[in-house]
């Protein structure tokens, strides 16, 4: 399934996902990986033109690029929008099992067929993907009962991809304060605490619960603000609110501070007559202060003479 070489469709490059370079390395590199020929076996499952199974972590690591001196990788929310964007886009079906996901190229042989033999590629988008770990039972199930099945195996991926004693105690910490967590809330916090790590994602929930907001959706968009601002530890998010802290502080006593008069500017009417106000009020307390001690002395000078 490695070996050989691969060809590709040139329509590829006037698509909506030639412009979304995540996604467009995604799909290469799902055909460069997928099965080119009915009946390959990988760890029991039989696989069909087109098919492979990975996890989304695994899709991460292969999908590392280089920045600097480094390698940098998305995220695991990356990932499953790019999956999401193709399943979308008609170009892939996905279905999960216990060896991981499933992924099936839709029209496979358009991509990769030497020459336009005319026949319909088993890949097509309603057909049904089974692999040989299905069972009758299987084709009775209701579509709901089929969903949720698909959630529980990806929601089992996570767990065992991502640190189990982090993930517990995340749900834990959720399950105390927030309340019963639905799949989506479990696959969501798998994610967050695979991508930043438990500390962040609990202190998030933390933040969240002093603004009185019990709920999910509200620590998630605090930990997408975090993500924007490359933000990866809780020291790091308690340095940034200080710093939030003081700037908006030191706005506010920007515009609070008082506006003196500028040199030179004119001085309008009224505080002119506010200032002769003023002086007058003075000037008439000072005259009345005088006038109170010329009588007292008068009157001690009228007492000195009588007794004399």
């Amino acid at each position: 399934m490695r070996d050989g070489w691969i060809k590709l469709y040139r329509e590829v490059f006037d698509s909506d996902i030639w412009h979304d370079v995540t996604t467009f390395r995604l799909f290469i590199f799902l055909i460069g990986k997928a099965s080119h020929r009915d009946g390959f076996k990988y760890k029991g499952m039989i696989l069909n033109e087109g098919q492979y199974v990975s996890s989304y972590r695994k899709l991460r690591d292969a999908l590392a690029y280089k920045e600097g001196r480094g390698y940098k990788k998305y995220s695991l929310s990356t990932v499953k929008a790019c999956v999401n964007k193709l399943i979308k886009a008609e170009r892939v079906n996905v279905k999960e099992t216990e060896l991981g996901t499933l992924f099936t190229i839709v029209n496979y042989a358009k991509y990769q067929e030497l020459e336009d033999t005319g026949k319909e590629s088993k890949n097509t988008l309603n057909e049904k993907v089974r692999t040989n770990a299905e069972l009758t039972p299987n084709d009775v199930r209701t579509k709901s009962e089929q969903d949720q099945e698909l959630k529980n195996l990806r929601i089992k991926e996570l767990y065992t991809t991502t640190s189990t004693t982090a993930v517990e105690e995340v749900a834990n910490f959720y399950q105390e304060n927030f309340g019963g967590a639905g799949s989506y809330v479990q696959e969501s916090i798998c994610y967050w605490v695979d991508d930043v790590g438990k500390d962040l994602v609990i202190e998030a929930m933390k933040r969240a619960l002093k603004q009185n907001k019990r709920n999910w959706g509200y620590a998630e968009r605090i930990l997408r603000s975090w993500m924007n601002k490359n933000i990866k530890t809780v020291k790091q998010a308690k340095a940034e609110d200080i710093e939030f802290q003081s700037q908006k502080m030191a706005k506010h006593q920007r515009y609070s501070k008082p506006q003196t008069q500028a040199p030179g500017a004119p001085v309008p009417e009224w505080f002119r007559q506010q200032k002769q106000q003023q002086k007058a009020q003075k000037d008439s307390q000072s005259s009345n202060i005088g006038d109170a001690n010329e009588q007292k002395e008068l009157e001690q000078l009228l007492k000195q003479y009588s007794s004399g």
